[in-house]
């Protein structure tokens, strides 16, 4: 693209894009538009594909930690229990999001005491179970105190298990946030609703599905 000159004679620079972030949007706009045609026309083959393409996951491997982050009570504990059955963590770290009027209330547990009770009645010890962070907002927040974490700890390998839809989300803003001071592995979990074989069939997984494409666009054009 060239400048143009202005009615002073001025030379006018064209305006400076993110050529990549513009990819990015192009790309899950085009997404978009595959989900809306698929479930038009009903191709579960397609809707299957569209799954794939946009789901990805780490393999569990040993690590220094796990962290459940805030959400998902119902598969990230189980996933970070099970990793510390299977001796790849020795510590379960539980986000410390923000509690809400209710919990602030004493009406309702907070989400964070609720993450831990999960754990311990799946046979993590207390001594294993360590929250990080301080009212932790979105996934950003979190990312940013398990970096803090992990730079104080000295730790290199850290599991966060997330739901099929939030993998691209979720790996890429940890590797945004670390960069080469430590490995994020983000193992791809099936809530208890739905899988990526059939998403299409439950609400909760059409929504969540296109929530993610709206919240990837999001984090990759803010951050």
């Amino acid at each position: 693209m060239t400048a143009s000159i202005g009615r002073n004679g001025i030379e006018i620079a064209p305006p400076q894009r993110s050529w990549r972030a513009r990819r990015v949007v192009v790309g899950c706009l085009l997404a978009v538009v595959l989900l809306a045609a698929a479930s038009w026309s009903g191709r579960h083959a397609l809707l299957r594909e569209a799954a794939a393409l946009w789901i990805v996951s780490d393999a569990p491997a040993p690590a220094d930690a796990a962290a459940v982050l805030g959400g998902g009570l119902e598969y990230r504990p189980f996933a970070a229990a099970e990793f510390y059955r299977r001796g790849l963590v020795t510590k379960i770290l539980v986000s410390n999001i923000g509690a809400s009027p209710a919990e602030q209330l004493g009406v309702l547990r907070s989400h964070v005491r609720e993450n831990i009770e999960v754990l311990e009645k799946l046979g993590v010890p207390d001594a294993a179970i360590e929250p990080f962070g301080s009212n932790l907002k979105d996934t950003y927040a979190e990312a940013v105190a398990l970096h803090d974490w992990a730079k104080r700890t000295g730790a290199r390998t850290i599991l966060v298990p997330t739901d099929i839809f939030a993998t691209r989300r979720l790996r890429w803003i940890m590797h945004h946030i670390f960069g080469n001071d430590a490995l994020v592995l983000v193992p791809a979990i099936d809530p208890p609703d739905y899988t990526r074989n059939d998403w299409w069939h439950n609400e909760s997984g059409v929504i969540t599905f296109q929530n993610e494409v709206v919240k990837y666009v999001y984090y990759r054009t803010k951050y």
